[in-house]
Protein backbone atom coordinates (compact mmCIF):
# COMPACT_ATOMS: atom_id res chain seq x y z
CA UNK A 1 0.00 0.00 0.00
CA UNK A 2 2.56 2.33 1.22
CA UNK A 3 4.84 1.89 -2.14
CA UNK A 4 1.50 2.31 -4.11
CA UNK A 5 1.41 5.90 -2.27
CA UNK A 6 4.39 7.19 -3.28
CA UNK A 7 4.08 6.08 -7.14
CA UNK A 8 1.06 8.07 -7.38
CA UNK A 9 2.98 10.80 -5.41
CA UNK A 10 5.42 10.92 -7.32
CA UNK A 11 3.28 11.31 -10.97
CA UNK A 12 1.26 14.14 -9.31
CA UNK A 13 4.35 16.11 -8.67
CA UNK A 14 5.65 15.27 -12.23
CA UNK A 15 2.49 16.53 -13.88
CA UNK A 16 2.08 19.68 -11.28
CA UNK A 17 6.28 20.46 -12.75
CA UNK A 18 4.90 19.78 -15.98
CA UNK A 19 2.03 22.43 -15.89
CA UNK A 20 4.10 24.63 -14.45
CA UNK A 21 7.12 24.80 -17.23
CA UNK A 22 3.95 24.79 -20.40
CA UNK A 23 2.20 28.18 -18.63
CA UNK A 24 4.76 30.09 -17.13
CA UNK A 25 5.60 33.21 -19.08
CA UNK A 26 8.44 33.29 -20.97
CA UNK A 27 12.07 34.62 -20.03
CA UNK A 28 12.43 38.65 -19.55
CA UNK A 29 14.65 39.07 -21.81
CA UNK A 30 12.83 37.10 -25.03
CA UNK A 31 9.68 39.41 -23.60
CA UNK A 32 11.52 42.82 -24.05
CA UNK A 33 12.31 41.03 -27.48
CA UNK A 34 8.75 40.45 -28.48
CA UNK A 35 7.73 43.82 -27.46
CA UNK A 36 10.14 45.25 -29.24
CA UNK A 37 9.47 44.03 -32.58
CA UNK A 38 4.87 44.78 -32.22
CA UNK A 39 6.12 48.57 -31.17
CA UNK A 40 8.69 48.99 -34.13
CA UNK A 41 7.55 51.63 -36.25
CA UNK A 42 6.52 50.60 -39.92
CA UNK A 43 7.49 52.11 -43.07
CA UNK A 44 4.78 54.23 -44.85
CA UNK A 45 3.91 52.15 -48.17
CA UNK A 46 4.26 54.57 -51.16
CA UNK A 47 1.07 55.64 -52.55
CA UNK A 48 0.54 54.52 -56.08
CA UNK A 49 -0.27 57.64 -58.78
CA UNK A 50 -4.13 57.17 -59.44
CA UNK A 51 -4.65 57.42 -63.62
CA UNK A 52 -6.65 60.85 -64.15
CA UNK A 53 -9.77 59.44 -66.28
CA UNK A 54 -10.59 62.00 -68.89
CA UNK A 55 -14.10 62.31 -69.74
CA UNK A 56 -15.23 63.70 -73.15
CA UNK A 57 -16.76 66.49 -73.60
CA UNK A 58 -20.14 64.70 -74.94
CA UNK A 59 -19.94 62.58 -71.44
CA UNK A 60 -20.05 65.09 -68.88
CA UNK A 61 -23.68 65.47 -67.35
CA UNK A 62 -22.47 68.53 -66.13
CA UNK A 63 -23.87 70.13 -70.08
CA UNK A 64 -27.08 71.74 -70.17
CA UNK A 65 -29.25 71.62 -73.25
CA UNK A 66 -32.47 73.15 -73.40
CA UNK A 67 -34.44 71.76 -76.21
CA UNK A 68 -37.83 73.60 -77.30
CA UNK A 69 -40.19 72.10 -79.31
CA UNK A 70 -41.40 74.78 -81.44
CA UNK A 71 -45.41 75.75 -81.50
CA UNK A 72 -47.70 73.67 -79.24
CA UNK A 73 -51.42 73.46 -78.33
CA UNK A 74 -53.62 75.53 -80.18
CA UNK A 75 -50.58 77.19 -82.11
CA UNK A 76 -50.92 74.66 -84.71
CA UNK A 77 -47.29 76.04 -86.47
CA UNK A 78 -47.06 75.71 -90.57
CA UNK A 79 -50.17 77.79 -92.36
CA UNK A 80 -53.53 77.36 -93.47
CA UNK A 81 -54.50 73.90 -94.99
CA UNK A 82 -51.42 72.30 -94.31
CA UNK A 83 -51.92 68.87 -94.14
CA UNK A 84 -49.63 67.36 -91.39
CA UNK A 85 -49.18 69.38 -88.07
CA UNK A 86 -45.71 71.19 -87.22
CA UNK A 87 -46.08 71.08 -83.64
CA UNK A 88 -46.71 66.97 -83.94
CA UNK A 89 -43.58 66.52 -85.74
CA UNK A 90 -41.55 69.33 -83.85
CA UNK A 91 -42.26 67.21 -80.13
CA UNK A 92 -42.05 63.73 -81.87
CA UNK A 93 -37.98 65.15 -82.83
CA UNK A 94 -37.04 67.27 -79.70
CA UNK A 95 -38.05 63.90 -77.31
CA UNK A 96 -35.86 61.91 -79.62
CA UNK A 97 -33.29 64.57 -79.19
CA UNK A 98 -33.75 64.12 -75.57
CA UNK A 99 -33.07 60.57 -75.56
CA UNK A 100 -30.15 60.37 -77.66
CA UNK A 101 -28.61 63.32 -75.66
CA UNK A 102 -29.53 61.57 -71.67
CA UNK A 103 -27.41 58.61 -73.54
CA UNK A 104 -24.54 60.42 -74.15
CA UNK A 105 -24.81 61.70 -70.65
CA UNK A 106 -26.13 65.46 -71.08
CA UNK A 107 -28.16 66.78 -68.89
CA UNK A 108 -31.79 67.99 -70.72
CA UNK A 109 -34.23 70.65 -70.11
CA UNK A 110 -37.49 70.54 -72.44
CA UNK A 111 -39.39 73.77 -72.20
CA UNK A 112 -42.48 71.40 -73.71
CA UNK A 113 -42.58 67.95 -72.93
CA UNK A 114 -46.65 67.32 -74.35
CA UNK A 115 -48.94 68.98 -76.66
CA UNK A 116 -49.17 72.70 -74.44
CA UNK A 117 -48.68 75.53 -75.38
CA UNK A 118 -45.84 77.81 -74.13
CA UNK A 119 -45.24 81.66 -74.51
CA UNK A 120 -42.18 82.72 -76.18
CA UNK A 121 -40.87 84.73 -73.06
CA UNK A 122 -41.36 81.58 -71.06
CA UNK A 123 -39.09 79.71 -73.33
CA UNK A 124 -36.23 82.35 -73.17
CA UNK A 125 -36.74 82.30 -69.66
CA UNK A 126 -36.29 79.04 -69.43
CA UNK A 127 -33.27 78.72 -71.67
CA UNK A 128 -31.90 81.70 -69.85
CA UNK A 129 -32.35 80.07 -66.44
CA UNK A 130 -29.26 77.78 -66.93
CA UNK A 131 -26.03 79.39 -67.37
CA UNK A 132 -23.68 76.80 -68.64
CA UNK A 133 -26.09 75.78 -71.40
CA UNK A 134 -26.95 75.62 -74.88
CA UNK A 135 -30.47 76.08 -76.49
CA UNK A 136 -31.90 74.25 -79.63
CA UNK A 137 -34.95 74.67 -81.08
CA UNK A 138 -36.91 72.48 -83.82
CA UNK A 139 -39.22 73.50 -85.79
CA UNK A 140 -40.31 72.58 -89.67
CA UNK A 141 -40.96 75.01 -92.25
CA UNK A 142 -44.01 75.56 -94.66
CA UNK A 143 -44.59 78.12 -97.41
CA UNK A 144 -47.41 78.14 -100.11
CA UNK A 145 -45.26 77.11 -103.07
CA UNK A 146 -44.94 73.26 -102.84
CA UNK A 147 -41.64 73.04 -104.97
CA UNK A 148 -39.64 74.78 -102.05
CA UNK A 149 -37.40 72.52 -99.98
CA UNK A 150 -34.10 72.16 -98.03
CA UNK A 151 -32.86 72.19 -94.24
CA UNK A 152 -32.03 75.70 -93.25
CA UNK A 153 -30.21 76.64 -89.38
CA UNK A 154 -30.63 79.82 -88.01
CA UNK A 155 -28.34 81.97 -85.46
CA UNK A 156 -28.24 85.04 -83.97
CA UNK A 157 -25.44 85.89 -81.89
CA UNK A 158 -21.69 85.33 -82.69
CA UNK A 159 -21.40 83.07 -80.03
CA UNK A 160 -23.85 80.95 -81.68
CA UNK A 161 -22.24 80.36 -84.98
CA UNK A 162 -20.24 77.49 -84.01
CA UNK A 163 -23.25 75.57 -82.69
CA UNK A 164 -25.08 76.65 -85.95
CA UNK A 165 -22.29 75.25 -87.82
CA UNK A 166 -22.29 72.11 -86.21
CA UNK A 167 -25.97 71.16 -86.13
CA UNK A 168 -25.95 72.36 -89.98
CA UNK A 169 -22.95 70.34 -90.93
CA UNK A 170 -24.67 66.74 -89.98
CA UNK A 171 -28.44 67.62 -90.00
CA UNK A 172 -28.22 68.79 -93.63
CA UNK A 173 -25.23 66.06 -94.78
CA UNK A 174 -27.63 63.66 -93.44
CA UNK A 175 -30.84 64.64 -95.20
CA UNK A 176 -31.69 63.33 -98.85
CA UNK A 177 -33.16 67.04 -98.67
CA UNK A 178 -31.84 70.57 -100.32
CA UNK A 179 -28.58 72.61 -98.05
CA UNK A 180 -30.84 75.88 -97.75
CA UNK A 181 -27.77 77.03 -95.37
CA UNK A 182 -26.79 78.66 -92.37
CA UNK A 183 -28.70 82.26 -91.91
CA UNK A 184 -28.99 84.66 -89.35
CA UNK A 185 -31.92 86.04 -88.57
CA UNK A 186 -33.42 88.11 -85.11
CA UNK A 187 -36.00 85.17 -84.09
CA UNK A 188 -37.23 85.96 -80.88
CA UNK A 189 -35.89 83.37 -79.17
CA UNK A 190 -32.26 83.89 -80.44
CA UNK A 191 -32.05 87.36 -79.88
CA UNK A 192 -33.40 87.54 -76.42
CA UNK A 193 -31.26 83.87 -75.22
CA UNK A 194 -27.93 84.66 -73.38
CA UNK A 195 -26.55 81.43 -73.96
CA UNK A 196 -25.73 79.98 -77.17
CA UNK A 197 -28.96 79.03 -79.57
CA UNK A 198 -30.21 78.13 -82.64
CA UNK A 199 -33.04 76.99 -84.66
CA UNK A 200 -33.25 74.19 -86.89
CA UNK A 201 -36.02 73.70 -89.40
CA UNK A 202 -35.91 70.38 -90.49
CA UNK A 203 -37.80 70.46 -94.24
CA UNK A 204 -41.01 71.77 -95.71
CA UNK A 205 -43.97 70.22 -94.42
CA UNK A 206 -45.48 71.51 -97.66
CA UNK A 207 -43.29 69.84 -99.73
CA UNK A 208 -44.82 66.74 -100.83
CA UNK A 209 -41.41 64.65 -100.66
CA UNK A 210 -40.61 66.35 -97.46
CA UNK A 211 -43.50 65.69 -95.48
CA UNK A 212 -43.32 62.05 -96.40
CA UNK A 213 -40.14 62.03 -95.39
CA UNK A 214 -41.30 63.69 -91.58
CA UNK A 215 -43.94 61.10 -91.31
CA UNK A 216 -41.74 58.35 -91.18
CA UNK A 217 -40.20 57.89 -87.80
CA UNK A 218 -37.16 56.45 -88.81
CA UNK A 219 -36.59 59.75 -90.69
CA UNK A 220 -37.31 61.67 -87.07
CA UNK A 221 -34.46 59.49 -85.54
CA UNK A 222 -32.13 60.35 -88.19
CA UNK A 223 -32.42 63.74 -87.44
CA UNK A 224 -32.43 63.84 -83.80
CA UNK A 225 -29.23 61.68 -84.14
CA UNK A 226 -27.84 64.25 -86.77
CA UNK A 227 -28.67 67.07 -84.40
CA UNK A 228 -27.18 65.56 -81.63
CA UNK A 229 -24.24 64.73 -83.24
CA UNK A 230 -23.87 68.58 -83.98
CA UNK A 231 -24.47 69.16 -80.39
CA UNK A 232 -21.58 66.61 -79.36
CA UNK A 233 -19.07 67.97 -81.83
CA UNK A 234 -19.61 71.75 -81.60
CA UNK A 235 -16.10 72.30 -79.90
CA UNK A 236 -14.65 71.09 -82.67
CA UNK A 237 -15.92 73.55 -85.43
CA UNK A 238 -13.19 75.21 -87.48
CA UNK A 239 -12.29 78.70 -88.40
CA UNK A 240 -12.00 78.25 -91.79
CA UNK A 241 -15.07 77.66 -94.34
CA UNK A 242 -15.57 74.16 -95.60
CA UNK A 243 -17.62 72.15 -97.72
CA UNK A 244 -20.79 70.19 -96.67
CA UNK A 245 -20.39 67.10 -95.21
CA UNK A 246 -21.57 64.00 -97.92
CA UNK A 247 -24.17 62.24 -96.76
CA UNK A 248 -24.26 59.13 -94.67
CA UNK A 249 -26.39 56.26 -93.81
CA UNK A 250 -25.02 55.23 -91.09
CA UNK A 251 -27.23 55.44 -88.02
CA UNK A 252 -25.02 54.96 -85.20
CA UNK A 253 -25.43 56.78 -81.58
CA UNK A 254 -22.68 57.67 -81.27
CA UNK A 255 -20.30 59.69 -83.52
CA UNK A 256 -16.29 59.99 -83.50
CA UNK A 257 -15.23 63.37 -83.43
CA UNK A 258 -14.27 65.14 -86.07
CA UNK A 259 -12.97 68.68 -87.68
CA UNK A 260 -16.11 70.52 -88.58
CA UNK A 261 -15.77 73.04 -90.58
CA UNK A 262 -17.21 76.76 -90.14
CA UNK A 263 -20.10 77.21 -92.03
CA UNK A 264 -20.61 80.28 -94.38
CA UNK A 265 -23.93 82.01 -93.77
CA UNK A 266 -26.59 84.70 -95.21
CA UNK A 267 -27.10 87.36 -92.45
CA UNK A 268 -31.19 88.29 -92.94
CA UNK A 269 -30.76 90.63 -90.27
CA UNK A 270 -30.25 95.14 -90.25
CA UNK A 271 -28.19 94.73 -87.48
CA UNK A 272 -24.38 94.45 -87.70
CA UNK A 273 -22.69 92.34 -84.87
CA UNK A 274 -18.90 93.66 -85.16
CA UNK A 275 -17.63 89.73 -84.09
CA UNK A 276 -19.16 88.84 -87.13
CA UNK A 277 -18.08 91.51 -89.64
CA UNK A 278 -15.07 92.14 -88.16
CA UNK A 279 -13.40 90.76 -91.03
CA UNK A 280 -15.08 92.94 -93.31
CA UNK A 281 -14.20 95.83 -91.91
CA UNK A 282 -10.92 94.87 -91.77
CA UNK A 283 -10.45 94.20 -95.74
CA UNK A 284 -12.54 97.74 -96.44
CA UNK A 285 -10.03 99.42 -93.46
CA UNK A 286 -7.28 98.04 -96.40
CA UNK A 287 -8.98 99.03 -99.69
CA UNK A 288 -9.91 102.16 -98.11
CA UNK A 289 -6.48 103.08 -97.20
CA UNK A 290 -5.59 101.85 -100.76
CA UNK A 291 -8.46 104.15 -102.48
CA UNK A 292 -7.08 107.23 -100.27
CA UNK A 293 -3.69 106.49 -101.33
CA UNK A 294 -4.69 106.75 -104.62
CA UNK A 295 -6.58 110.03 -104.18
CA UNK A 296 -3.34 111.44 -103.22
CA UNK A 297 -1.47 109.97 -105.98
CA UNK A 298 -3.67 111.70 -108.21
CA UNK A 299 -4.13 114.87 -106.35
CA UNK A 300 -0.77 115.33 -106.28
CA UNK A 301 -0.19 114.59 -110.03
CA UNK A 302 -2.90 117.21 -110.78
CA UNK A 303 -1.11 119.36 -108.64
CA UNK A 304 1.99 119.16 -110.22
CA UNK A 305 0.73 119.26 -113.61
CA UNK A 306 -1.23 122.61 -112.69
CA UNK A 307 2.04 124.02 -111.74
CA UNK A 308 3.60 122.97 -115.11
CA UNK A 309 0.73 124.50 -117.11
CA UNK A 310 0.90 127.71 -114.89
CA UNK A 311 3.70 128.11 -114.95
CA UNK A 312 3.73 127.91 -119.08
CA UNK A 313 1.24 130.26 -119.10
CA UNK A 314 2.99 133.04 -117.12
CA UNK A 315 6.50 133.26 -119.38
CA UNK A 316 4.58 134.65 -122.14
CA UNK A 317 2.95 137.31 -120.39
CA UNK A 318 6.39 138.22 -118.62
CA UNK A 319 8.24 138.55 -122.20
CA UNK A 320 5.28 140.53 -122.82
CA UNK A 321 5.93 142.74 -120.15
CA UNK A 322 9.47 142.68 -120.95
CA UNK A 323 9.03 143.70 -124.95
Amino acid sequence: MQKHFWFYFTLLLAACLFARDAYALPAPSSLDARERRVNAPRATPTPKPQQRVVVPEGSRPSTTVVIDAGHGGFDRGGIAGQRVDEKTMNLDVAQRLKAVLQSYGYRVVMTRDSDVFIPLGTRVAIANAYRDAIFVCIHFNATPRRSASGIETYFYSSQSLPLASAIHYYVAGGAPSANRGVRRRGFFVLRNTRIPSVLVECGFLTNPTEAQYAQSSAYRQKLALEIAHGVQNRASVGRIAGTMRIASNSSSAALEPETVPLQPFIDQTHFRDPDLVRSKHKRSKSSSKSTSSKRKKSSDSEVVSNKKSSTKKKKPSSASTED
